[in-house]
């Protein structure tokens, strides 16, 4: 098996994958041939992602690392939205500057550098139409809260990776002892996002897990977004 998915199945998916515009063919092209090892979307995530924004059409897009800039141009690419991108690491953030610009994307993509802990309070409530998720998976959980927050109603949040291989729907004792920290915030994430009662929620086995969630409501005065976990 490749990841979540038999390989086979994989295989066929990525022959269906249509060949991108010419800044992401060239990104695919080095990531495939291993001339670099750049964190980017599986090519069958960037189809359902081109889909979903096609059917969506949303304004604003808020990204949560950036990585090169892969799946910013691509989201913006689909309805021209408008895309704001949080990213740490200087050496990703030279490179996806670097791809924006030759993209001609540098006046409808905006990067913010730092850390998604310090600069998701600071966003403005109710704001986005669309939230990509594609950061530490560790971090999902604690990040959720505020993506909630800035996130308008009728909006989506899509959260990549959320399989971990596979991991997550594995019992925890046959999970490497390193990996369980990870394997646990998983889950509560996809516990608290698939039966919080202002959420929609389907988790997509394709790439390496994709949740899709539609906000259909806010969270009550005196209710915590952590309140739907797993057990309470």
């Amino acid at each position: 098996m490749s990841q979540i998915n038999y390989d086979y199945i994989v295989q066929y998916l990525r022959v269906l994958h249509t060949q991108p515009n010419e800044i992401l063919y060239k990104i695919e092209q080095a990531v495939a041939t291993e001339q670099h090892t750049w964190p980017i979307i599986k090519p069958e995530v960037a189809d359902f992602m081109e889909t979903i924004i096609n059917i969506h059409k949303p304004k604003n897009i808020l990204e949560i690392g950036t990585a090169v800039g892969y799946s910013a141009i691509l989201m913006n690419s689909q309805h021209n939205s408008k895309v704001t991108t949080i990213e740490r690491f200087p050496v990703m953030l030279k490179q996806a500057k670097k791809n924006i610009h030759e993209a001609g994307k540098d006046n409808v993509i905006s990067i913010l550098e730092g850390d998604g802990e310090n600069i998701l309070p600071t966003l403005e409530s109710n704001h986005y139409d669309m939230i990509f998720m594609d950061c530490a998976k560790g971090q999902y959980l604690k990040f959720l809260p505020d993506c909630i927050r800035i996130l308008k109603i009728g909006g989506i949040l899509v959260t990549d990776n959320v399989l971990h291989k596979g991991s997550v729907a594995k019992s925890r004792y046959l999970i490497e002892r390193r990996q369980r920290t990870t394997h646990s915030r998983l889950r509560e994430f996809l516990w608290i996002i698939t039966h919080a009662d202002y959420l929609k929620s389907s988790v997509i086995p394709i790439g390496d897990g994709v949740a899709l969630s539609y906000k259909i409501g806010n969270p009550s005065s005196n209710q915590s977004i952590h309140d739907a976990k797993e057990g309470k």
